[in-house]
């Protein structure tokens, strides 16, 4: 029963957007042993995927997993759904084709690790470490509010907002204050991503979709936009260069942007 209540108010954080998230996550206690402790250690971890048969999922959903040291293994696949890995270590870790929707990785160390075509969806990645990781071809409607994202790749990604389920909020990335230098974009999907403050210097958003995307605040600095489309991007109080902001046509809020 006490699951199916951390369950649903994970589900519920997930499914508002923005502020109304970050508000309810200050109501969250991530003191409490669901969200501070592991049922398992790493050598449990590593059982459990030795006595996986080929064709079966290790599903480790909903379990709490906190600040457990992952890092290296090939998770390829596993089940993560609703699991708590706040502050745990998968660093280098192989997560391709993982389900990690409504997740909670709060802190997280993903640096280095491989997310390819992995679903992250509705999944709290706040202040988590990510750099040089491959979220290449995912699903990632996750919150990123505050993540170290530098030179990851989200190349043939889908970050953009789910229409189709706004009941309780926008489904949509968001990268809020995240540091995205040199990060790869390109073919990627952000289409009403929230990129509000984001510092993106030497980013690469080649042939990408930022159509309707938040940017306000952001740091585009020697960024490349080669083919992107960017039909009612918000481009108030960004820093660009005044020749990559020439090429985004259909932007709106040119005139408040600092060209470089």
């Amino acid at each position: 029963m006490r699951g199916g209540r951390l369950l649903a108010a994970s589900l519920l954080l997930c499914a508002v957007s923005g502020a109304q998230a970050q508000d309810m996550l200050r109501n969250v206690d991530l003191a409490q042993p669901a969200y501070s402790q592991s049922e398992f250690t790493r050598a449990d971890i590593e059982a459990r995927l030795a006595a996986t048969k080929p064709g079966e999922t290790l599903d480790l959903s909903g379990r709490s997993l906190n600040g457990l040291d992952l890092s290296g293994l090939d998770l390829t696949g596993v089940n993560l759904r609703a699991a708590r890995l706040v502050k745990a270590r998968l660093a280098g870790a192989k997560l391709d084709g993982a389900i990690l929707d409504q997740a909670w990785l709060l802190e997280a160390d993903l640096s280095g690790a491989t997310l390819r075509g992995a679903h992250v969806f509705a999944t709290q990645l706040q202040r988590a470490r990510a750099e040089g990781a491959d979220f290449s071809r995912s699903r990632l409607a996750a919150d990123l509010t505050g993540a170290d994202l530098r030179g990851a790749s989200f190349r043939g990604a889908n970050l953009s907002a789910d229409m189709k389920n706004q009941s309780m909020g926008l489904m949509r990335a968001v990268l809020r204050s995240a540091r995205l230098d040199g990060a790869h974009f390109d073919g990627a999907d952000l289409s009403r991503a929230d990129m509000r403050y984001a510092r993106a210097p030497g980013a690469v958003f080649d042939k990408a979709s930022l159509k309707d995307v938040d940017a306000a605040g952001a740091d585009f600095t020697g960024a490349r936009f080669v083919g992107t489309a960017a039909e009612g991007l918000s481009l108030d109080s960004v820093r660009i260069d005044r020749s990559a902001a020439a090429t985004l046509k259909g932007a709106v809020d040119l005139d408040r942007a600092y060209l470089q």
